[in-house]
């Protein structure tokens, strides 16, 4: 009796491990899961990092693709399933600052030229008004049939443009002037 307590407690505790969600890495705290679904295209983590502004860590970001890349302009260039992750891990980071952080991205990852997807960053950036709070986690998933689907704590708050608009997006962590360049080499796993 005591061996098949104990077989069946050994099947139980390894049925509970295999069946738990893999994570490949954790930074900062957050557990960066190493897969992510998108339009039944499972991605791989590609890397992750943390976005840090003035010695404050304020975010962990997370780059999900159908095969490991290097080249950010590679990732922006290209029309296929992939998403960006954002792991909020400080109090400072608020609604405010958010957008402010992400306009100036846009700004960057597209040379100060917005007239072609100005509209699709008006609507993007609305999902920012809501509080922003630590803990909270933002996924930005590009479908190509779809555009950029917007999450916010795994609820769907939007899909936003097309091609354009995610190439731009993208090209706030990956162009070549990210938002973080410790951030954009992590995320494309350099580091």
């Amino acid at each position: 009796m005591k061996k098949a307590l104990s077989t069946g407690f050994v099947s139980l505790a390894l049925s509970a491990a295999l069946s738990a969600p893999v994570s490949a890495l954790t930074v900062e705290g957050v557990d960066v899961p190493d897969t992510y679904t998108a339009m039944d295209t499972e991605l791989k983590l590609n890397g992750a990092g943390t976005r840090s502004k003035w010695f404050m860590d304020l975010y962990v970001g997370g780059l999900y693709v159908p095969e490991s890349i290097e080249d950010g302009q590679a990732v922006i260039n290209a029309d296929e399933p992939q998403a960006i992750t954002l792991h909020i891990i400080s109090d400072m980071i608020t609604s405010e600052r958010m957008t402010e952080a992400t306009l100036e991205g846009f700004e960057n990852a597209t040379g100060g030229d917005l007239s072609a997807i100005q509209d699709d960053v008006d609507q993007f950036m609305s999902v920012f008004e809501e509080e922003i709070k630590e803990g909270d986690v933002f996924d930005l998933v590009y479908l190509p049939s779809e555009g950029v689907r917007v999450l916010k704590n795994g609820e769907v708050r939007d899909t936003v443009g097309d091609f354009e608009f995610k190439k731009a997006l993208f090209g706030i962590w990956l162009s070549d002037q990210p938002a973080q360049k410790e951030l954009k080499a992590s995320m494309l796993g350099q580091r």
